[in-house]
């Protein structure tokens, strides 16, 4: 019995699918890892493809994929030559690989870009004022976004679990900050 057979599992490989496009991650990498996340057991990718109907180079490419973001990892089972694959099922863990390939994919480069273009702008009495303004602006707050990530990732999990869950209220500890977050209890 496929996996796939539960409506409620099939739900969520659906929608996992779904919500992978709208963050700009294909359809068939987000299916191979719902898949893989709701396994009770390493799957090889002749069965990946069988369960989701999806040609083997899609599912080679989602495997690759997955890997480079480090929440897939390849496994051997004992009597099996084929290579299987497991999920990472530690959702804090599988949320800082994420945001730490994403970072590294996307806002990093941004971040180098935009200062070299502060840099040329500075220098520039050309270019209008506006536009140097809003570019510097710009690096500025990607900057400080990174600095904010880089500081934040290497806290311990029960601390980045507390200010999550402390949310808002977090402004109450901070000079002159107003909490506006409406009571949970």
């Amino acid at each position: 019995m496929s996996l796939l057979d539960h409506p409620d599992a099939k739900a969520f490989l659906l929608h996992w699918g779904e919500m992978g496009t709208q963050w700009g991650v294909n359809r068939s990498v987000s299916q191979v890892h719902a898949l893989l996340y709701l396994s009770d057991r390493p799957l090889p990718a002749d069965e990946i493809v069988d369960q989701l109907g999806l040609a083997r180079s899609n599912v080679s490419t989602a495997l690759k994929e997955l890997q480079g973001y480090a929440i897939v990892r390849r496994v051997h089972v004992d009597g099996d030559r084929r290579d299987h694959f497991v999920a990472e099922l530690d959702l804090w863990e599988m949320l800082t690989r994420i945001a730490a390939e994403r970072k590294r994919r996307e806002i990093d480069p941004t971040i180098a870009l935009l200062g070299e273009l502060a840099q040329r702008l500075a220098q520039d009495k050309s270019a209008p004022a506006h536009v140097r303004d809003r570019i510097v602006r710009m690096h500025e707050f990607m900057s400080t976004l990174g600095t904010w990530y880089e500081q934040v990732r290497v806290l311990p999990k029960p601390t980045l679990v507390t200010l999550m869950k402390l949310g808002g209220k977090i402004a109450r500890f901070l000079p002159g900050a107003k909490d506006k977050t409406p009571p949970l209890d």
